[in-house]
């Protein structure tokens, strides 16, 4: 006897490779021991723990402001926290702004429910959680190989050219403005240009295709030469440029705060219709907590994170030259978030080779994994091969590549994974 699973429910009822690789690796990892540089957490040392004492004490006590704190909220969201998110990113009254119901991922995960399945346009290297889980819900993923200024134009016109009459079965377009992967930053200039294209298409076929701008590392922007972000929102005269952001990455990501911004209409409505359904709203006290924060403390708690990455990106990016310089191609990121993008001139990267065999100690060579019940150290990273598009242009290329998170562990820690990560890339050119 079996459950009968909705389509979804059925190509979820197996984990993803990336989930299958991280739940092997957690489930005997060794803290202190083992290295993880492929886990995308923030590094605990930017929670600003104390302050997030102060805001929950504060929204305890001030039953006036904080009203009805700890009960149920509204779906479209805290209307203090809607006000101080729009004060802190200096907004005008045109677009309007809601809050998900568990931070950005959540309404990743609304827009797939409310906008009818089709075709995504979006980078490759692609944010593969998101990918993965749009190619489980019945959308077809078409990704836009990317030069240093994000979603590359000549091959996006090209690939839009070879869809023919399936141009029609566009959905959305979805770009990560530092992204992840590669941490490669979308240009200002790159922005406007994807907006035409998706405002020309709306014209073409006379509805709008809609594109949503992932803002998830863009206060992350830590790199002083670089070029400043700008909203494309008041250049969008047809309606059709929403922005996602996230306060995860520099207050904390257990606040579970989310946002989406845009043009007012039915797709809004039915976001806050899908966060009611999933649970009335997020946690009001915890929105007022994040409230609080951006009033008060918000430019220390921005100056002090970037200041952090800052300094490790310099010093992971000088470890990187160091270790690993002569096996590589290229080396992407550095600037904002806290992501490097490596991708190897010969060395194989991918579950199967021999440079993920050497870091996770499964070579079955006991002078590289050492001995039964204590194993040597081991790195995990995120290969490139989970990062491209399977049938993209890039597949081929993203067997050499891989995604280095410098954002969790310690500078220590990373350079002597960067070292071992030179061992294993020795070790692949002997095998």
């Amino acid at each position: 006897m079996h459950i009968h699973l909705s389509p979804y429910g059925q190509a979820s009822s197996q984990p993803s490779p990336v989930n299958r690789m991280m739940a092997d690796f957690a489930s005997d990892f060794r803290d202190g021991v083992d290295i993880n540089l492929g886990i995308g957490y923030v590094n605990e040392k930017t929670i600003p723990v104390a302050c997030l004492k102060e805001a929950i004490e504060a929204v305890a006590h001030d039953g006036v402001k904080y009203r009805q704190a700890f009960n149920y909220g509204g779906p479209a969201g805290s209307p203090n926290l809607v006000e101080s998110l729009r004060q802190f990113l200096a907004l005008d009254a045109r677009n309007r702004l809601i809050i998900g119901p568990c931070g950005a991922t959540s309404i990743l995960e609304g827009l797939a429910e409310v906008i009818a399945p089709g075709i995504v346009v979006t980078s490759d290297p692609m944010y593969y959680i998101y990918s993965d889980a749009l190619e489980r819900k019945g959308f077809e993923v078409l990704a836009i190989p990317e030069d240093d200024e994000g979603i590359g134009l000549a091959a996006l016109e090209r690939k839009l050219r070879a869809l023919g009459g399936a141009v029609e079965r566009i959905a959305f377009f979805y770009v990560v403005t530092v992204n992840n992967p590669s941490c490669t930053i979308l240009s200002n200039r790159r922005r406007r240009a994807l907006l035409a294209v998706a405002a020309r298409l709306s014209r073409e076929q006379g509805r709008r295709i809609p594109i949503f701008y992932d803002l998830a590392y863009e206060l992350l922007l830590h790199d002083p030469r670089a070029e400043p972000f700008v909203s494309v929102l008041p250049e969008d005269d047809l309606g059709i440029a929403y922005e996602i952001g996230t306060l995860s990455k520099v207050l904390a990501p257990g606040l579970r705060i989310g946002y989406l911004l845009g043009p007012d209409g039915p797709l809004m409505n039915a976001m806050v219709q899908k966060t009611s359904d999933a649970g009335f709203s997020a946690p009001l006290f915890v929105q007022e907590m994040a409230s609080f924060l951006l009033d008060r403390r918000i430019a220390e708690q921005l100056r002090a994170v970037n200041a952090g990455y800052r300094e490790k990106a310099v010093a992971v990016k000088d470890g990187i030259a160091r270790s690993l310089g002569p096996f590589l191609e290229e080396c992407r990121g550095g600037s904002a978030g806290f992501y490097y993008y490596l991708t190897f001139r010969d060395v194989e990267t991918h579950p199967s080779s021999s440079f993920f065999r050497f870091l996770t100690r499964t070579t079955g060579d006991a002078a590289v994994d050492g001995p039964p019940g204590n194993r040597k150290p081991r790195v995990m990273y995120i290969p490139g091969e989970y990062c491209v598009h399977p049938r993209g242009d890039l597949a081929a290329r993203g067997k050499r590549q891989l995604r280095l998170s410098y954002g969790f562990e310690d500078v220590p820690q990373i350079l002597r994974a960067l070292d071992w990560m030179r061992e294993a890339a020795e070790f692949a050119a002997r095998t």
